[in-house]
């Protein structure tokens, strides 16, 4: 259970912490799959801890916590590393690996459409079951097979993904592109998400408060496999709706709940997602303030 229990030290660490943090405010949009255009602020450092639970018709349930460090390096750019776990029902646990993501704004004013550029390296066994996309024939029957078996296959990925976001009227609307590669020989996977959400008051109170409307975000996504570029199409792959709810304190800390429903056989029936983040505003300067 070491796999597991590291990212959840983690997530009490930043938790923890919380309770004597001044006020932040964090500028990401709490979906799980879609992004917006919302960058990281320069300097602060986001910890996050994110889980998956996730039924299978041919298999054991699981759950698959990930930790996730969110680096604001600049007003245009975030920098992001995961460490992916997992375990299976009546099987084993597992670390699957790591992700590096890297998002890019070339616009930095708003727009009507602002676009967000994203890059990011997989190091990762086929037993991750974290499923942060869906791409190309994804199959929940992917997931069925032992651990002992998927933990044997090793995945050397470029994952890419156009980001096209609005708000409008307190509303965020996003959609995303997603191409895959494997390192190998395998072609190009395609995938979407989109995501809507919006505070539930937009105003803030004159007073600091924990459950004041402003604080709570309400939502939902979408999301699926496209097929690969010798085929495009959304048949025979999976597709997910999945509405979610997030509410973020004063003091940085956020929780996000989600479940998401399989809308055909090729889908998990249920993958119900959860986190908490807690942003540490000015890292990057406290940082240097040390070697000052």
């Amino acid at each position: 259970m070491l796999a597991v229990r590291i990212p959840f030290a983690l997530a009490l660490l930043a938790v923890s912490c919380a309770a004597f943090a001044p006020p932040s405010s964090a500028q990401d949009t709490r979906y799980f799959v879609a992004y917006s255009h919302h960058m990281e602020e320069p300097g602060s450092l986001e910890i996050e801890f994110d889980t998956t639970y996730g039924t299978q018709k041919a298999g054991d349930n699981f759950i698959a916590p990930w930790v996730e460090l969110e680096y604001g390096a600049t007003g245009w750019w975030t920098t992001e590393f995961y460490l992916d776990t997992q375990s299976t029902f009546n099987e084993s646990t597992l670390f699957t690996g790591f992700r590096w993501e890297n998002r890019f704004r070339p616009l930095m004013r708003e727009h009507w459409i602002n676009p967000v550029l994203y890059v990011e390296y997989e190091n990762i066994s086929g037993a991750d079951k974290t499923i942060k996309e869906v791409v190309g024939f994804d199959n929940q029957l992917d997931f069925s097979a032992p651990n002992s078996e998927l933990r044997k296959e090793h995945n050397h990925e470029i994952e890419t993904k156009l980001i096209l976001s609005s708000d409008y009227k307190g509303w965020n609307i996003s959609e995303n592109f997603i191409g895959e590669k494997n390192l190998g020989h395998q072609p190009w996977e395609f995938g979407y998400a989109w995501g809507v959400s919006r505070p539930l008051r937009l105003a803030a109170t004159s007073e600091r408060c924990n459950f004041c409307a402003e604080n709570f975000v309400v939502g939902a996504e979408m999301y699926g496999g496209l097929g690969t570029a010798a085929r495009l199409t959304l048949s025979g792959t999976s597709h997910y709706f999945a509405p979610l709810v997030a509410w973020e304190l004063p003091n940085g800390v956020s929780f996000t709940v989600s479940p998401g429903f399989g809308l055909n056989d090729n889908s998990h029936r249920l993958l119900l997602r959860w986190g908490v983040s807690y942003e540490i505003s000015g890292f990057g300067r406290k940082v240097r303030s040390l070697f000052q």
